[in-house]
């Protein structure tokens, strides 16, 4: 065994030991984030900047000050050197901490709070990864770049929040003016709670993105015969003989809730979605990484 064996071993197990520190939705966020999104970067279009994007001939008017005369040296004509724009944005992220997101319909599924959690993380990540800057709604996790932050993000998302209320309240007066904000709930709850949040967000030139997470049996009411429902809170309950008697009305309020929330953003210039906790989440961070790359070039 060579003389460095012994200092490899040491030095992995200290890293093992160092990862087995970090909070176990950081890494799960790590791993959804390179398997989904490798190569992600989040500023990929010309200007000011210092990072060298690339070469493009010269046209018709433009000045000889950007001229790479040594890539142009190669043959006849000749190339601009550009550069990557680099004018980070801020982008604000809000988890609903309400008790309703804590719900599942089966063992072993994600909750719907889990599953926001781990779409927020690894959106951060990736935004982080390209530059961004990113934080929470609230005035003490503004909007930052840099690995150091991801840290601060993972630890805060994955406090437990006090359940008391079924749902959170929104609340963007922290976030930045002209900046971007990604919105994760069930908006199962009182729906101005949505239009005033967007109304600020209007009038503070904010773009944005609604996510609403639910539950499969949330989608399709697969309840029959004599059941009780609960709130998670514990506030609410109803008991009933003939759950399946309720299903269409059901249904219906569903489908005109989320047309609401559809409309609301459509009014406000935002985008929005409905996913769902029995898909992989990968299509989910897909989707809201492509949704904020055309709500920036807006």
């Amino acid at each position: 065994m060579s003389p460095a064996a012994p200092y490899g071993a040491d030095l992995r197990r200290e890293g093992e030991a160092l990862s087995g520190a970090l909070p176990p939705l950081l890494v799960a966020a790590e791993h959804l984030a390179q398997s989904v999104l490798p190569g992600a970067h989040g500023r990929r279009r010309a200007g000011p900047g210092a990072e060298f994007w690339q070469f493009r001939p010269l046209g018709p008017g433009e000045g000889v000050a950007r001229i790479d005369w040594r890539r142009s040296g190669r043959g006849d004509e000749l190339y601009l050197r550009e550069t990557e724009w680099q004018a980070a944005r801020a982008v604000t992220l809000w988890v609903d901490g309400g008790a309703a997101m804590s719900f599942t319909s089966a063992s072993g599924r994600e909750t719907k709070a889990a599953r926001a959690r781990l779409l927020a993380m690894a959106l951060a990540l990736v935004l982080l990864r390209g530059g961004e800057r990113v934080g929470l709604a609230e005035a003490s996790l503004a909007p930052r770049a840099g690995r150091a932050q991801a840290g601060l993000l993972a630890a805060a998302l994955a406090e437990e929040a006090e359940q008391g209320a079924e749902h959170g309240a929104i609340d963007l007066h922290a976030s930045p003016s002209g900046g971007h904000v990604v919105i994760f709930s069930d908006f199962l709850g009182d729906l101005a709670q949505i239009e005033g949040a967007l109304a600020l967000a209007a009038a503070r030139s904010m773009r944005g993105i609604l996510v609403q997470i639910l539950d499969p049996a949330e989608e399709a009411f697969p309840f029959d015969g004599r059941t009780r429902f609960e709130s998670m809170s514990g506030h609410l309950s109803y008991e009933t003989l003939h759950a399946g008697d309720l299903r269409d009305a059901y249904l219906a309020r569903l489908a005109a809730r989320k047309d609401h929330v559809q409309a609301l953003a459509r009014q406000s210039g935002w985008h929005a979605t409905t996913l769902h906790t029995d898909r992989p989440a990968a299509e989910g961070l897909l989707w809201l990484y492509q949704a904020l790359g055309e709500a920036r070039r807006r």
